[in-house]
């Protein structure tokens, strides 16, 4: 059997509109990972000895910079990482289980101005947030290093921060905020961050032109809603699309293509059931709510996303590449001709038995993936053949 198959289905209109028992509870309760489809890419293993990373990012002198959930933000240079973690980082940070240090992105000056950016889970198990500290790269630390925007309100639990950073073309930020797992239905309050994604300016202040920013009562950072906790932004340099993908409960994983002041359902919608089994919503889909592009059922625990534009894999252009906790995978979805919607056509290295927790595409056209244990590794997938 192929994995594709169930996820296919996603893709259909008539994949959620039976009697019960709906195909997507059937999706769900089916727990047959099926076979694993090894491709074009064979990966080499360039850095191990990594705790529990979460994401990358390439510097223009050659370093690459990652961070560790637990620990700090490492440095690969020359193929060797680094002993120790940089000094300088944010204070405060909340480690534990999903929260901790998470994403890093490079402003778009950084060759100029060596500032970067860093999301990170702050304050204790009973009142949390997810953050932005700002610093600048210098001298092998960060310096000068300040909060610049904290989601509200606080939260209780590690569950869900979300925390993925993406820099659009008009140099503002996006930050994706989780809903705390125990807050769901806060995702569809204007008045709370948890379960958005907002858009913030590099001193973390919220832009005039957000859709929400002269509503009364709604947070103006706010640029989407209705998420559950979002592992997955990548912008697509040839059309400008932005893609992201989330977390669902029990199935639902998605894959939704973001546009400003659009609500993406949950939890009033929903392709998963919940953990116990019961039903948290009967509608995927509802008028006025954004409909997901794919969705994985069995979940795959989606993180890490790139959209990938290269010489070195011609056949992949246009493709999304997601990282697979759960799948212990690298899938690749192609967009359907005719209905627009994506298949997922390959699964790659569920073989290694590793979960994937970032994905992207450095500068040399190779794409860069991070696994997710106490002794992770950075691998680079390179073509098969030459």
């Amino acid at each position: 059997m192929r994995t594709a198959i169930p996820a296919l289905l996603a893709c259909l209109p008539f994949a959620v509109l039976a009697a019960e028992p709906s195909p997507r509870e059937q999706a769900v309760a089916n727990s047959a990972a099926g076979e694993v489809i090894q491709g074009a890419a064979r990966l080499e293993r360039l850095v191990s000895g990594l705790q529990h990373p979460w994401s990358l990012a390439f510097t223009p002198d050659g370093d690459i910079l990652v961070t560790e959930k637990y620990r700090g933000l490492r440095v690969v240079r020359d193929g060797s990482l680094l002993p120790e973690p940089l000094a300088g980082g944010p204070p405060g940070v909340f480690a534990e289980a999903d929260s901790g240090l998470l994403d890093v992105a490079l402003d778009p000056d950084f060759a100029r101005n060596r500032v970067l950016f860093l999301s990170f889970a702050e304050g204790d198990a009973k009142a949390n947030r997810t953050a932005i500290w700002r610093a600048r790269y210098e001298s092998g630390r960060l310096v000068d290093g300040r909060v610049i925007f904290r989601a509200a309100p606080d939260k209780a639990g590690p569950g869900h921060p979300g925390g993925r950073l993406l820099l659009l073309q008009d140099g503002t930020l996006l930050l994706t905020v989780g809903d705390g797992f125990d807050y769901k239905d806060a995702a569809q309050d204007l008045g709370s961050h948890l379960g958005k994604i907002l858009r913030v300016t590099r001193d973390g202040a919220a832009p005039p032109d957000n859709p929400f920013a002269d509503r009364e009562g709604a947070r103006p950072e706010i640029w989407t809603s209705g998420h559950r906790n979002a592992q997955g932004l990548a912008r697509d340099a040839v059309t400008g699309d932005i893609w992201e993908h989330e977390h669902g409960p029990r199935g639902g994983d998605e894959v939704n293509r973001l546009r400003a002041g659009a609500n993406y359902g949950w939890p009033l919608v929903t392709h998963g059931i919940d953990y116990d089994l019961s039903i948290i919503s009967e509608r995927a889909f509802a008028p006025g709510v954004e409909r997901s592009w794919f969705f994985w059922a069995p979940s795959i625990a989606p993180s890490g996303l790139a959209v990938y534009r290269g010489t070195a894999f011609p056949d992949w252009d246009g493709k999304l590449l997601v990282g697979g906790l759960v799948s212990k995978s690298v899938s690749r979805l192609r967009p359907a001709k005719q209905s627009g919607f994506f298949i997922e056509e390959e699964r790659m290295f569920g073989s290694q038995d590793k979960r994937i927790r970032d994905v992207r595409v450095g500068p040399d056209g190779f794409v860069y993936v991070l696994t997710d244990e106490d002794a992770a590794e950075l691998w680079r997938l390179v073509p098969s053949s030459p």
